[in-house]
């Protein structure tokens, strides 16, 4: 991604390599990129990502709190959204992350460094992010592209423990499954006098490389887990609920009601986490279904 400098009063294109944003698998991922007017949503919590990537950010009054980063092919998007809220790039102060994956954590490193934010993550994703990768407790192991690792601050926390910023407080709540460091996260927003719970969930999809089995006995604890945390999501308290992926909870069509009819705001459903834990636990039982069933004789 190129700066541009002005030479002899003309535009020219400067063509220097980022390493922090070179994109990864630009094809693929396009699907997840369509641009996205950067909203606030309720009170302090804004979007600031794409129509199928979910970026948060929140106003805590003594600087921004972002979640997630997407792509490192997308940062310069996320950095113009930020911007064209009115706030500066350089008030970030977090960075949470909701997994290890590239499209969810590859533009972590060089959003941490244009901004001087803290990364904030759990332990095991903290260790796929200074490596660069995940390792072979993942289902998605030897599927998945490298993402830029990180090289600066980044602070791990704990289930329930709690970043405090300003006037807002954000909990940690541990989601493992779709990779063992997943962290999904908590807050209140308040407008009007009216406080909601909001969550941002990290993905909870049983998604794997071709062979993957989660029926196989040697996995039963990664079954087990995944019933755990889609449960957990589902006893969250909940008003409004962004998923890393909006799709997952139908919130790409919301997003596109707020745009038409922002009142009522379509997002407040304080049935969300059960309906998404609801989905989740059918997604689980019909992969395990499917992988059990007796093969058809011909």
């Amino acid at each position: 991604m190129g700066a541009l400098l002005m030479i002899g009063g003309s535009a020219v294109a400067q063509l220097a390599d980022d390493p922090l944003t070179r994109p990864i698998a630009p094809d693929y991922a396009a699907r997840w990129l369509a641009p996205q007017p950067p909203a606030r949503i309720y009170g302090n919590t804004y979007l600031v990502g794409f129509r199928k990537m979910n970026v948060a950010l929140i106003d805590t009054g003594a600087g921004l709190i972002l979640i997630d980063a997407a792509l490192p092919q997308s940062v310069a998007a996320v950095e113009a959204n930020i911007r064209t809220l009115g706030f500066k790039l350089r008030d970030v102060k977090f960075i949470l992350s909701t997994e290890p994956h590239y499209d969810h954590a590859g533009g972590l490193a060089a959003l941490a460094r244009d901004s001087g934010a803290t990364l904030v993550a759990s332990a095991p994703a903290a260790k796929a992010l200074r490596q660069g990768h995940s390792d072979a407790d993942d289902p998605q192991f030897g599927q998945l592209p490298d993402l830029p690792a990180v090289t600066g601050p980044l602070r791990i926390v704990r289930d329930g423990e709690v970043i405090r910023l300003g006037k807002v407080s954000v909990t940690a709540v541990v989601t493992p499954g779709h990779t063992a460091g997943s962290m999904s996260w908590r807050w209140r927003s308040c407008e009007n006098g009216r406080c909601l719970n909001m969550v941002f969930a990290s993905s909870i999809n049983p998604v794997s490389v071709e062979g993957y089995r989660f029926s196989d006995p040697a996995h039963h604890a990664i079954v087990t887990t995944f019933r755990s945390t889609i449960a957990r999501v589902g006893a969250l308290p909940c008003d409004i609920l962004f998923t890393a992926h909006p799709d997952n909870a139908g919130g790409d069509v919301t997003f596109a009601r707020f745009e038409q009819h922002p009142t009522p705001n379509p997002f407040i459903d304080s049935a969300a986490c059960r309906k998404l834990s609801a989905s989740y636990t059918s997604i689980v039982d019909e992969r395990l279904a499917k992988e059990t069933k007796p093969a058809v004789v011909q």
